[in-house]
């Protein structure tokens, strides 16, 4: 067991090393991953009432290398303890969610092995209960539970079964988009050319398993075979090589679409046949037109980096833009809270791609995304319109620039608070703090700054600070740039390196 298992808590995930480089050692390892499914035992028996002969647990893994061998080692604990196990092989992470919901399966827990598009060495465990994904305390439970617990083996233990979960989850997305598009035939996408990437990650089943059915014309989708090493690109929509990839695959074969996903399928974002892509702001307009057409006046929750002009687009179409802090589990729970208060609100995303509707449990699920996309393509071919008129309206910032400070220090929280504490005192004419801003400081510009915002924040689960700049004017980011600096200069602790490169181009 590793020596620090709770330094393996990611947020309401777990996270670790699990392949050894010349750089980074190991700690999600085989000895690891058996302790955590020990903690995973004693927390689902407290938490569902249930002895763990009483439970089934579900386990899939995405194309990692280090999956099949640490899913193994879990199986091997809950068999060992009387449990009854389902192994789905290769799945993806909403579809381990929708083992809790379906009733051939109906498992207790399910449990994905996937770090989403980190490099290869790296993996991870996502939970889910037949009520939703589990929030930071459960985690901080499990690991605490792994640390101080011992395995009861019994001898009465049930044979491991194994399952085929992507092909029900594909005739669940089938049907939704069927019946969403209301064209009442068996094939509503038939003179569609669609272009799936999968990035090599578990998403290549939608080509075949999904579009192919509903009649598309796949040829030219690229990367769907599983494998580990990613060989091609980053699976991963809010990269700009992925993008780039999938982008000149639809200009190549002319397809109307492009569609790409993460490693393990609970993000994603669309190329259209121009060649514009539909991720970060562009996907949530996207989203935010299809949800306010069915839901007049709803609250769309996002993450705080979003462009003024989304806030502008959504309120124009009668809807309300909550921006809150980022990080998925933050962006769904204020959504579910939201709706507790009796405020609709039918959808919560983040820029990074992760989005769930309401109707599909607050889910992040990049397939049901595309999904809800794919259900207006009918109806935007019979108006002679295209994805692109949908967001026709949703103006375009001339310049951005995003810059990531390295905090030097063990008590790296503490000095990035302290930066965002003294940015707010720090007074510069043209530059006003955003009071609708729930995450580190947000400011809009204006002359002599030109006319746009900026964000300063903490990263979720690295020491480091992130700024995002904006502006509508073109030459107007490199003085703002120019400003952070000199405030920074009063942080040695707080690395410049990354600024000074951009600012001597």
């Amino acid at each position: 067991m590793t020596n620090n298992i709770l330094d393996l808590q990611n947020g309401s995930d777990i996270r670790g090393i699990a392949i050894s480089t010349d750089e980074l050692t190991a700690n999600l390892t085989v000895p690891a991953v058996k302790q955590i499914a020990v903690g995973v035992l004693n927390w689902a028996s407290s938490k569902l009432g249930k002895q763990a002969s009483e439970l089934t647990f579900g386990l899939g893994c995405d194309s990692r290398l280090s999956g099949p061998e640490l899913k193994q080692a879990m199986i091997d604990m809950f068999t060992k303890a009387g449990a009854k196990v389902i192994d789905f092989e290769l799945a993806t992470t909403p579809a381990m969610f929708m083992a809790t919901q379906f009733a051939a399966f109906a498992c207790d827990v399910t449990l994905m092995l996937t770090a989403s598009h980190l490099p290869y060495y790296y993996n991870g465990i996502k939970l889910f209960t037949a009520k939703s994904g589990v929030e930071k305390s459960d985690i901080q439970e499990i690991l605490t539970l792994a640390s101080n617990s011992e395995l009861v083996e019994v001898k009465a233990q049930q044979p491991v079964q194994t399952a085929d979960l992507l092909t029900p989850y594909a005739d669940f997305l089938v049907e939704k988009i069927k019946s969403g598009s209301r064209t009442n035939v068996d094939q509503p996408l038939a003179g569609w050319h669609i272009i799936v990437d999968a990035g090599n990650g578990a998403g290549g089943f939608f080509a075949e398993k999904v579009l192919k059915r509903l009649g598309a014309d796949i040829s030219g989708s690229q990367f769907l075979t599983p494998d580990g090493h990613f060989p091609n690109h980053i699976p991963n929509p809010d990269n700009k090589e992925a993008m780039a990839s999938i982008k000149a695959a639809v200009l190549e074969h002319q397809a109307d679409l492009g569609v790409i996903f993460d490693t393990d399928v609970d993000r994603s974002a669309v190329v259209t046949k121009s060649g514009a892509l539909l991720n970060r702001n562009n996907l949530i307009a996207v989203l935010s037109r299809i949800i306010l057409a069915e839901h007049p006046h709803t609250r769309i929750v996002t993450n705080s980096p979003t462009t003024n002009h989304l806030k502008d687009f959504i309120e124009s179409l009668g809807g309300k833009q909550v921006r809150y802090i980022s990080g998925y589990r933050n962006v769904i729970n204020k959504a579910i809270a939201l709706n507790e208060q009796g405020l609709d609100t039918q959808l919560a995303i983040e820029t990074s791609g992760h989005a769930a509707f309401k109707e599909n449990y607050f889910l992040d699920d990049g397939a049901y995304v595309i999904a809800k996309i794919l259900m207006l393509l009918p109806k935007l071919k019979a108006s002679n319109q295209t994805l692109d008129d949908l967001i026709a309206t949703l103006k375009q910032p001339i310049e951005t620039q995003e810059v990531r400070f390295k905090l030097e220090t063990a008590d790296y929280r503490q000095l990035g608070q302290q930066v965002i504490r003294d940015l707010a005192d720090y007074s510069v004419e043209g530059w006003t703090i955003d009071p609708e801003n729930e995450e580190g400081i947000r400011f809009t510009l204006t002359a002599p700054y030109g006319d746009g915002w900026f964000l300063l924040r903490m990263s979720l689960h690295e020491p480091l600070l992130v700024l995002q700049v904006e502006n509508d004017l073109a030459n107007q980011i490199q003085p703002v740039l120019i400003e952070i600096q000199k405030f920074l200069n009063r942080y040695p602790q707080v690395n410049q390196e990354k600024l000074k490169e951009i600012l001597t181009k």
